[in-house]
């Protein structure tokens, strides 16, 4: 019956590890006008920003082509322990985690490159005509 339930706990530990975000959860509410010059680029479809202060290392908040507004953690998911924050390609599709070198898509915060193979932690984003808000 003990070597029933060793079984059953290590299977539970083995099964349950590896899951979820990496990055740690902080709350995050950033709010700015659309107006904001630190937001200028985000007029345009493809437009990124990077905030600071916000999250583990910081927002990027980026315009797809189809104009929905998304934000994502700048701490990379490969080995989050380390605080690497990823910075903007010159692609303006792609972000680089500069400890490891994994790239991530900016549409969806997927990998595009190893070695990570978990997406950067994402963030709602709530927008009216004149705001943008990033919050979780």
């Amino acid at each position: 019956m003990r070597k029933l339930i060793l079984v059953i706990l290590i299977s539970i530990c083995y099964f349950s590890c590896g899951k979820g975000d990496p990055v740690p959860s902080l709350p995050v509410n950033f709010e700015a006008s659309k107006t904001d010059p630190r937001l200028s680029a985000l007029n345009s479809q493809g437009g990124a920003v990077l905030i600071n202060g916000y999250g583990v290392a910081g927002l990027i908040i980026y315009r797809r082509g189809d104009g929905v507004y998304v934000a994502y953690d700048r701490c990379s998911s490969y080995q989050p322990e380390k605080k690497c924050a990823v910075t903007l390609d010159d692609t303006g599709f792609t972000v680089t985690d500069p400890c490891s070198g994994s790239k991530f898509s900016l549409n969806d915060g997927t990998p595009v490159k190893a070695p990570a193979t978990r997406a950067l932690r994402s963030y709602q984003v709530v927008t009216t005509q004149f705001t943008i808000q990033v919050i979780n």
